[in-house]
């Protein structure tokens, strides 16, 4: 269980991070995607500061299991808002990415809870 958790922790944090960074590059695939459901481009910096500090606090998390615990719950809960949104907003062409990160965020809160 403890290697499951590793590696999947490894992946989420680095698609946290690498989401995190083309936030705060307000980068041309993020701004369309963030338009299409309605996220004004003002948003972006605070949405990559906390992709950052959640890809941070999973990081952290494998050596300080609350943190780990609270980071993935503050993930699974920005993923449910932004599946919610799509769905809202009828965006389903980039439906996986969300969902991706969702699943993601469970896997990882479910090892941190049970490894």
């Amino acid at each position: 269980m403890v290697i499951a958790l590793v590696a999947v922790t490894f992946v989420n944090v680095l698609f946290n991070a690498v989401e995190s960074v083309a936030n705060f590059m307000k980068a041309d695939w993020v701004k369309a995607n963030s338009h299409a459901v309605g996220v004004p481009d003002s948003w972006l910096p605070l949405l990559g500061l906390v992709k950052g500090a959640a890809a941070v606090g999973l990081a952290v998390g494998l050596f300080w299991r609350p943190l780990g615990i609270a980071a993935a719950v503050g993930l699974v809960l920005f993923f449910v808002l932004a599946t919610a949104l799509h769905i809202r907003h009828r965006v389903f062409h980039n439906f996986y990415g969300p969902l991706l990160f969702l699943s993601l965020s469970v896997a990882v809160l479910w090892l941190m809870i049970i490894a």
